[in-house]
Protein backbone atom coordinates (compact mmCIF):
# COMPACT_ATOMS: atom_id res chain seq x y z
CA UNK A 1 0.00 0.00 0.00
CA UNK A 2 1.75 3.17 -1.17
CA UNK A 3 0.86 6.64 -0.96
CA UNK A 4 -1.39 8.29 -4.01
CA UNK A 5 -2.50 11.18 -3.62
CA UNK A 6 -6.30 11.96 -4.48
CA UNK A 7 -7.18 13.25 -7.70
CA UNK A 8 -10.36 15.37 -6.43
CA UNK A 9 -9.61 16.69 -3.41
CA UNK A 10 -12.69 16.96 -0.84
CA UNK A 11 -12.73 21.20 -0.27
CA UNK A 12 -15.80 21.27 2.96
CA UNK A 13 -15.48 18.22 5.29
CA UNK A 14 -18.30 17.65 6.84
CA UNK A 15 -16.69 14.11 9.05
CA UNK A 16 -14.33 14.99 11.81
CA UNK A 17 -11.80 13.48 13.84
CA UNK A 18 -13.56 11.92 16.76
CA UNK A 19 -16.97 11.32 14.95
CA UNK A 20 -18.75 7.98 15.30
CA UNK A 21 -19.57 6.62 12.18
CA UNK A 22 -21.11 3.56 10.04
CA UNK A 23 -19.54 1.65 7.97
CA UNK A 24 -21.80 1.87 4.74
CA UNK A 25 -19.55 0.26 2.06
CA UNK A 26 -16.95 -2.73 2.65
CA UNK A 27 -16.40 -5.66 4.35
CA UNK A 28 -17.01 -4.10 7.96
CA UNK A 29 -20.75 -2.80 6.35
CA UNK A 30 -22.86 -1.51 8.81
CA UNK A 31 -20.70 -1.76 11.95
CA UNK A 32 -19.83 1.73 13.84
CA UNK A 33 -16.83 3.37 15.27
CA UNK A 34 -14.91 6.49 16.07
CA UNK A 35 -12.61 8.27 13.96
CA UNK A 36 -9.23 8.01 14.71
CA UNK A 37 -7.49 9.69 11.94
CA UNK A 38 -8.60 11.95 9.04
CA UNK A 39 -6.36 11.64 5.90
CA UNK A 40 -7.51 15.00 3.47
CA UNK A 41 -4.65 14.32 1.40
CA UNK A 42 -5.91 10.92 0.09
CA UNK A 43 -10.06 11.93 1.16
CA UNK A 44 -9.36 9.05 3.44
CA UNK A 45 -10.19 8.47 7.35
CA UNK A 46 -9.15 5.59 9.17
CA UNK A 47 -11.84 4.19 12.28
CA UNK A 48 -10.68 2.68 15.47
CA UNK A 49 -10.79 -1.07 14.93
CA UNK A 50 -12.24 -1.49 11.79
CA UNK A 51 -11.05 -2.34 8.04
CA UNK A 52 -7.99 -4.06 9.69
CA UNK A 53 -4.99 -6.06 7.04
CA UNK A 54 -2.23 -8.12 7.99
CA UNK A 55 0.51 -5.94 7.89
CA UNK A 56 4.10 -8.05 7.59
CA UNK A 57 7.27 -6.12 9.42
CA UNK A 58 10.72 -7.01 9.25
CA UNK A 59 12.57 -8.02 12.23
CA UNK A 60 15.21 -5.44 12.11
CA UNK A 61 17.35 -3.05 15.18
CA UNK A 62 15.27 -2.45 18.37
CA UNK A 63 12.14 -4.17 17.06
CA UNK A 64 10.37 -7.41 16.31
CA UNK A 65 9.18 -8.77 13.11
CA UNK A 66 5.86 -10.58 12.65
CA UNK A 67 2.38 -10.50 10.99
CA UNK A 68 0.25 -7.82 12.81
CA UNK A 69 -3.14 -6.13 12.40
CA UNK A 70 -3.41 -2.56 11.62
CA UNK A 71 -6.43 -0.28 10.76
CA UNK A 72 -6.25 0.65 6.58
CA UNK A 73 -7.66 3.62 5.63
CA UNK A 74 -11.54 4.25 4.08
CA UNK A 75 -12.44 6.43 1.26
CA UNK A 76 -14.52 8.89 2.94
CA UNK A 77 -17.74 8.01 1.03
CA UNK A 78 -17.68 4.45 2.86
CA UNK A 79 -18.61 6.05 5.70
CA UNK A 80 -21.74 8.26 7.25
CA UNK A 81 -22.19 9.98 10.36
CA UNK A 82 -24.27 7.89 12.80
CA UNK A 83 -27.62 10.07 14.11
CA UNK A 84 -27.70 10.56 17.69
CA UNK A 85 -31.53 9.76 18.01
CA UNK A 86 -31.94 6.81 15.85
CA UNK A 87 -29.06 5.73 16.27
CA UNK A 88 -28.75 5.46 11.75
CA UNK A 89 -26.10 6.67 9.18
CA UNK A 90 -27.75 10.13 8.28
CA UNK A 91 -26.22 12.75 5.79
CA UNK A 92 -24.93 16.09 7.97
CA UNK A 93 -26.14 19.82 6.97
CA UNK A 94 -25.11 23.07 8.82
CA UNK A 95 -27.57 25.88 9.78
CA UNK A 96 -27.42 28.84 12.19
CA UNK A 97 -29.36 28.56 15.46
CA UNK A 98 -31.26 31.71 17.00
CA UNK A 99 -28.36 32.85 18.96
CA UNK A 100 -26.10 32.64 15.81
CA UNK A 101 -23.76 29.69 16.08
CA UNK A 102 -22.97 27.21 13.50
CA UNK A 103 -24.26 23.58 14.36
CA UNK A 104 -23.87 20.53 11.84
CA UNK A 105 -27.16 18.29 11.83
CA UNK A 106 -28.76 15.11 10.48
CA UNK A 107 -30.34 15.56 7.54
CA UNK A 108 -31.52 12.83 4.98
CA UNK A 109 -34.53 10.43 4.99
CA UNK A 110 -33.94 8.29 8.42
CA UNK A 111 -32.75 11.31 10.30
CA UNK A 112 -34.02 13.36 13.12
CA UNK A 113 -32.93 16.82 12.26
CA UNK A 114 -30.79 16.66 15.77
CA UNK A 115 -27.57 18.73 16.43
CA UNK A 116 -24.62 16.78 16.06
CA UNK A 117 -22.56 17.83 18.73
CA UNK A 118 -18.63 18.88 17.82
CA UNK A 119 -16.46 16.12 18.61
CA UNK A 120 -14.64 16.40 22.46
CA UNK A 121 -11.54 15.34 21.19
CA UNK A 122 -11.21 18.67 19.07
CA UNK A 123 -11.31 20.58 22.01
CA UNK A 124 -8.07 19.39 23.01
CA UNK A 125 -4.66 20.69 20.52
CA UNK A 126 -2.44 18.64 19.51
CA UNK A 127 0.76 21.22 19.49
CA UNK A 128 -0.26 23.75 22.69
CA UNK A 129 -0.20 27.22 22.52
CA UNK A 130 2.96 28.60 23.37
CA UNK A 131 2.55 30.86 26.34
CA UNK A 132 5.88 33.10 26.42
CA UNK A 133 7.11 34.87 23.54
CA UNK A 134 9.65 33.16 21.41
CA UNK A 135 12.80 34.62 19.66
CA UNK A 136 11.22 35.43 16.32
CA UNK A 137 8.42 37.11 18.45
CA UNK A 138 8.33 40.83 17.96
CA UNK A 139 8.56 42.65 21.52
CA UNK A 140 4.91 44.34 22.68
CA UNK A 141 6.54 47.38 22.82
CA UNK A 142 7.77 47.46 18.97
CA UNK A 143 4.11 46.90 17.99
CA UNK A 144 2.67 49.60 20.26
CA UNK A 145 5.00 52.23 19.26
CA UNK A 146 3.06 54.52 16.53
CA UNK A 147 5.35 54.98 13.61
CA UNK A 148 2.88 56.94 11.48
CA UNK A 149 0.55 59.96 12.25
CA UNK A 150 -0.89 62.13 9.34
CA UNK A 151 -1.52 65.20 11.42
CA UNK A 152 1.64 65.33 13.41
CA UNK A 153 3.57 64.68 9.91
CA UNK A 154 5.55 61.48 11.71
CA UNK A 155 6.26 58.95 8.97
CA UNK A 156 5.49 60.91 5.93
CA UNK A 157 7.49 60.49 2.95
CA UNK A 158 9.92 63.35 1.29
CA UNK A 159 8.30 63.77 -2.03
Amino acid sequence: MGWKAAEKLIRHWKILRGDNVMIIRGKDKGETGLIKRVIRSQNRVIVEGKNLVKKHIKQGEGNTGGIFSIEAPLHVSNVQVVDPVTGKACKVGYKYLEDGTKVRFARGMNASGAVIPRPEILKERKKPRPTSPGSKDTPIELVLEKTYDDKAGIGMPDL
